[in-house]
């Protein structure tokens, strides 16, 4: 159990600095149970609140965990250069929370996309040590072929790394997509492997992390969605 002052739960869930969000609760826009609340420092239990901002409800979190169906041409930035990033398709005080993606996929990536502001949970995630398969699929521009799956599975050299990579599984789809399944995460990862495997990837989706699967979050693309404790267990390597 955890009491705090209306304020500072307002600021700590991101809703502005101490100061903007003393003059939400004086301005009367903030309310609990239907009842308007105008005490700053009323010290509330956090463990369950729900408050109602701007006439929208919001329930207390500690940290977030969310899950984003990335659509295409979105940058996974703190910063976008030449695309939005995917932080303008969610609730802007999740912006001032630090919110930030686990890892990253390239702007014309789509998919499975963790976001977090709990830093110890983003450095297991990324942890190359924890060994977390992600499922991907690749549309190709060359038809593929068994040996395109074979060379994969056997491992491709890429530039700079000092060893072949393998996909842990890849599966042919139909003519011109695969799923392949990766533990390493490296730069660009699947692009690479098939460019040295004599194709090009057209397009790519990641549908899965550990046994976190997109399908079953049922997300449209560009929607989101918090995960709850049974959902981050599956984020786990099997």
């Amino acid at each position: 159990m955890s009491k705090q002052t209306l304020e500072r739960i307002l600021q700590s869930q991101g809703f502005g600095t101490r100061k903007w969000c003393s003059q939400l609760i004086a301005d009367g826009e903030v309310s609990i149970n239907d009842e308007i609340i105008d005490d700053t420092r009323l010290s509330l239990e956090t463990n369950g609140l729900e408050f109602n901002v701007y006439g929208e409800t919001w329930q207390y979190r500690e940290h977030l965990y969310i899950a984003l169906n990335k659509p295409a041409d979105y940058e996974c930035s703190r910063k976008p250069s030449h695309h939005p990033g995917v932080l303008s398709l969610l609730p802007e005080q999740f912006a001032l929370r630090d919110v930030q993606p686990v890892g990253r996929l390239d702007h014309d990536t789509t998919g499975l996309l963790l976001m977090s502001d709990d830093g110890a949970f983003i450095h297991a995630q990324s942890s190359p040590k924890r060994h977390i398969p992600k499922v991907y699929v690749a549309t190709t521009h060359e038809a593929v072929t068994p040996q395109l799956v074979a060379l994969l599975l056997k491992g491709v050299k890429l530039h700079d790394e000092p060893a072949p990579l393998a996909a842990v599984v890849c599966n042919q789809l139909d003519g011109h997509q695969l799923e392949i399944v990766l533990e390493q995460g490296k730069y660009h990862q699947v692009k690479r492997m098939l460019a040295a495997a004599g194709n090009h990837c057209t397009a790519l989706r990641r549908t899965r992390i550990g046994n976190l699967s997109l399908d079953d979050l049922n997300l449209a693309e560009g929607e989101w969605c918090y995960l709850d404790e049974t959902q981050r267990a599956l984020l786990a390597a099997p």
